[in-house]
């Protein structure tokens, strides 16, 4: 079940919202939290159900023996187990398979291994499991000793499959004393609708734009036709992973549970350095303050630290080579950044540093995009005029028909529609009474309309 479907729309939230409303004792909401997403996640995928309950139940174990023998050398065991159990789970699922197949290619061997099926949302639940036990060692927060609220923490379904990761300290309070107001629930709303705009509306609309020109064969496609499709799949992804964030924001605002924002108009970035700052913040903070600056950060061994946290964050988004460069990819840039050009790329004028931002990420997307390094060595080759074809049909006729949507999708990844929004509001007292609603409703139909007819409505991030 996804937030962009009917199912979920017309049926799943209005019967979950009317549930949970319809007492306020927070206990009964948790329950119904808990059900409702137990029931989300085995939509899909029954049997996993099982992988879910049992990471939580790890962790709220053994967070009441780090509490119990806080400083002690139990309480030290029980993270190492934490760590060991899950971490071992998601290598299982994940990595097990490509590792093992990745060495019988390798050394021309036949080890068996079975194929596991990705659980949906395994790594984005286990780093927020693994956020609690570590936390809890540290001493930042206090033990959950309720079973159902720690349950409800580890499964609420606006952000189980596809984040944003949602770590235990940013919402220890409001498990189990939250309130939703009205201005708080319209805040939610908007927040859904927009990120169902981006996701319905944009992610889908280009998205089709890079499966037609990026799956073709582009050893004997042209200059044009590469660059269409990889800006395509660039805008495809921002729109359908901060749509994805922002529907699951939304959704918690009116569930009372505020979330941390996930992406921060990354495309304006204006180095590298800034646009991982700015896109799934989750993640990147996660690794920064679970991995980077316990291995020492800036103050030790930086350039190690980097490449290593890089090839983790190469690795968590999924078992393929590609993934690793893509990974090391990044790891390098920002050790050039940080270590050669910082204070070259800090006096490069406006235009020029974005411009350079802007590049590298289209590149770095393509490697993204590509699993099979053939396929990615067709496309750089075509990228570049190793074709020998600067256009063709499909690239020109693909471009001019869907120009209005590519330019609509650069001046919506920029902060400008929301100033001018704001502005517009200011002048006219009339905005948030009466535009706002009209236009909260006009999208939405919009995107009804268009989702009854949709064929093409994935969600990218639903296989990391």
């Amino acid at each position: 079940m996804v937030f962009s479907s009917l199912l979920f729309l017309c049926i799943f939230l209005p019967i979950v919202l009317l549930l949970y409303f319809w007492n306020s004792n927070i206990t009964y909401r948790n329950t119904v939290m808990v059900i409702a997403s137990l029931i989300f996640y085995a939509w899909g995928e029954p049997v996993w159900v099982i992988a879910l309950l049992f990471s939580a139940a790890i962790d709220y174990v053994n967070g009441l023996i780090i509490h119990k023998y806080f400083g002690k050398w139990q309480a030290k065991l029980a993270l190492i187990m934490s760590l060991v159990l899950n971490l071992g789970i998601l290598a299982t699922f994940k990595y097990s398979s490509w590792i093992i197949s990745s060495i019988n290619t390798g050394f021309g061997l036949s080890i068996p291994y079975y194929n596991f099926a990705l659980p949906l949302g395994i790594s984005f639940y286990t780093f927020q499991t693994l956020s609690y036990t570590i936390d809890m060692y540290r001493g930042e927060i206090e033990v959950q000793k309720n079973p159902l609220s720690f349950l409800c923490y580890v499964s609420m379904f606006p952000q189980l499959v596809a984040g944003p990761i949602v770590r235990y300290i940013d919402i220890e309070h409001q498990i189990n004393d939250r309130h939703v107001t009205l201005k708080g629930f319209e805040y939610g709303i908007l927040r859904f609708v927009q990120g169902m705009v981006k996701k319905v509306v944009f992610a889908n609309g280009v998205g089709a734009i890079a499966t037609a020109l990026l799956d073709g064969n582009m050893a004997s496609s042209s200059v044009l036709s590469a660059w269409v499709g990889i800006i395509a799949y660039t805008f495809q992804i921002y729109f359908d992973f901060s749509g994805y964030s922002d529907m699951a924001i939304g959704m918690g605002r009116m569930f009372g549970f505020n979330f941390l924002e996930n992406f921060n108009y990354p495309y304006i970035a204006k180095n590298v350095t800034d646009f991982w700052r700015r896109w799934h913040i989750s993640l990147s903070t996660f690794f920064r303050d679970y991995v980077y600056i316990p291995l020492g950060g800036n103050r030790r061994h930086q350039i190690f630290n980097i490449l290593l946290v890089w090839t983790l964050t190469g690795l968590w988004h999924g078992a393929s080579w590609n993934f690793l460069l893509w990974g090391a990819y990044y790891g390098i840039l920002l050790v050039i950044e940080k270590k050669m050009f910082r204070g070259a790329l800090m006096r490069l004028p406006s235009f020029f540093a974005h411009l350079y931002t802007i590049i590298v990420f289209v590149l770095g997307w393509a490697l993204f995009y590509y699993t099979d390094f053939g396929a990615l060595k067709d496309w750089f080759l075509c990228a570049f005029g190793g074709t020998g074809k600067l256009y063709d049909f499909a690239g020109f006729t693909t471009l001019m028909s869907n120009l209005w949507l590519l330019i609509a999708c650069a001046v919506i990844s920029t902060p400008v529609l929301r100033y001018g929004y704001r502005w517009f509001a200011k002048k006219c007292s009339a905005v948030n009474v009466i535009v706002t609603p009209v236009l909260v409703v006009a999208l939405l139909a919009f995107c009804f309309i268009l989702l009854v007819g949709e064929t093409y409505n994935p969600f990218l991030y639903f296989r990391f």
